[in-house]
Parts: structure tokens; C-alpha cells; sequence
């Protein structure tokens, strides 16, 4: 999978969930160690789901879990302890049942540190099968997200 993120003029504005780096974040060195991103990527698409009004809890609530079927990040220029982050999220075209992230770290809209994809797939948490459709409120939700709707608490 490439991180090659989505540039096209029609894609949904992005979704930022500003973080500082903590010294849990980084290595010995001081920089970000690389599973780091992976969790702030997590972080950020967890909050806009919340944005648009589906929490996870509501999710988990229904049977469904979303795991992580292909990911792809491509980093770019480290990030040092102390610095502040904005981890930016905005879902992708739809493949299917599939939900497609792009996703972006930078220190600032300018200065990208890391791009990122990452395809999500809902999962009847029961059955630990793929659904063949996504569930209404979070296909209301992605409806949403595409629409640019954020709305921050």
C-alpha cells in the first residue's frame, strides 16, 4: 500500500486533533518512535468519529469493531520531544465496505512530518466476519465526514 494521500480538489477538508510530544512518545533519543504515529493516527480518527456524533463506545454497542486491514505511512522528517503536532484525518474514497483514511502529522499545515493511509473494515465483533454493509449511523457518519460536517466540542 502506498501513503500517498488523496489530493484531489474534491476531497473533504481535514479533521485536526492537535498533541504535544510527551517523553512516552519518543525513543532514547528524543524522537518520536515510529509505532507512536500509529496510535496518534488511531487518536485522531477515534475523535472525529466523535465529531460527527458516533463515539467507539456506540460502535462496540452495536457488535462492530473497525481493525485496520491495510495501512501505509510514509515518514518524512523526524519529530522531537516537546514539539507540538497536528495528526490531520479526512476519509478517502469508499472502496466498498471498506473505509479509507488519509491522514497527515505535521508541525504545521505546511510542514508534513509523516502521510499516512489507513483502510478500516467493519467486523461483526460476534462473528469476527467482515459485514457486507456498513451500519447505518456510521454510514450517516462517513455521509458526514465527506460532507465536511465536523462539529468540535
Amino acid at each position: 500500500m502506498s501513503a500517498d494521500i488523496n489530493l484531489e480538489k474534491e476531497a473533504p477538508p481535514w479533521f485536526d486533533y492537535p498533541l504535544r510530544v510527551q517523553p512516552h512518545h519518543t525513543d532514547y533519543a528524543g524522537i518520536v518512535w515510529h509505532g507512536t504515529y500509529l496510535a496518534w493516527l488511531e487518536e485522531a480518527r477515534v475523535e472525529c468519529l466523535r465529531s460527527v456524533g458516533v463515539a467507539f463506545a456506540d460502535l462496540v454497542a452495536l457488535g462492530v469493531d473497525l481493525p485496520v486491514v491495510d495501512l501505509g505511512v510514509r515518514y518524512r522528517r523526524a519529530i522531537a520531544l516537546g514539539e507540538s503536532v497536528l495528526v490531520r484525518v479526512r476519509t478517502g474514497p469508499s472502496q466498498g465496505v471498506r473505509l479509507v483514511w488519509d491522514c497527515q502529522i505535521c508541525l504545521s499545515p505546511d510542514q508534513v512530518c509523516a502521510t499516512a493511509q489507513v483502510i478500516l473494515a467493519p467486523v461483526d465483533r460476534q462473528r469476527g466476519r467482515i459485514l457486507r454493509q456498513i451500519p447505518e449511523p456510521l454510514q450517516a457518519a462517513i455521509d458526514r465526514l465527506q460532507a465536511g460536517q465536523y462539529s468540535p466540542e
